[in-house]
């Protein structure tokens, strides 16, 4: 049984997709999601090594931001690019984890994604606004393994 398929149906992926589409249609900002099955180690460290094996540490201004999930593990971890990082406020990112493990908790797995995906986005927006040179650097589909 592939539990990765199982996550999301293709309807909930679509809406993920679009959540990411539009965070990013006001920002320059890039975000992603990576969801496999497990996790061999700690959460942060293989959302870093994610993080880095899709490019997202080559964006130009430093605004790339991962949500990890290792679906059979319940496990997941958000990594932002040095850029973000040093913008958002401090309590930012146990924000978005909130956001996600309340959803996740209630099986509510794109719902979670969507809000948090959304919720970068504006911050994103807010440090790293869309102007006309700007290109999407990364694409917006969701990476699996």
């Amino acid at each position: 049984m592939d539990l990765i398929e199982e996550f999301l149906s293709p309807k909930q992926e679509q809406q993920i997709i679009e959540a990411i589409r539009q965070a990013e249609l006001s920002s320059s900002g890039e975000i992603r999601i990576h969801i496999e099955n497990q996790c061999n180690g700690v959460p942060y460290d293989r959302a870093r090594e994610i993080f880095s094996l899709l490019g997202m540490d080559r964006t130009q201004l430093k605004n790339g931001v991962l949500i990890y999930v290792a679906v059979s593990d319940h496990c997941f971890a958000i990594c932002g690019d040095t850029g973000i990082n040093a913008l958002v406020p401090d309590h930012f990112w146990d924000d978005i984890k909130e956001i996600i493990q309340i959803s996740f908790s209630s099986g509510e797995y794109s719902d979670g994604l969507t809000e948090a995906v959304l919720k970068i986005g504006e911050q994103l927006k807010s440090h790293f606004p869309w102007d006309s040179n700007d290109t999407n650097e990364l694409p917006d589909f969701i990476s699996r393994s």
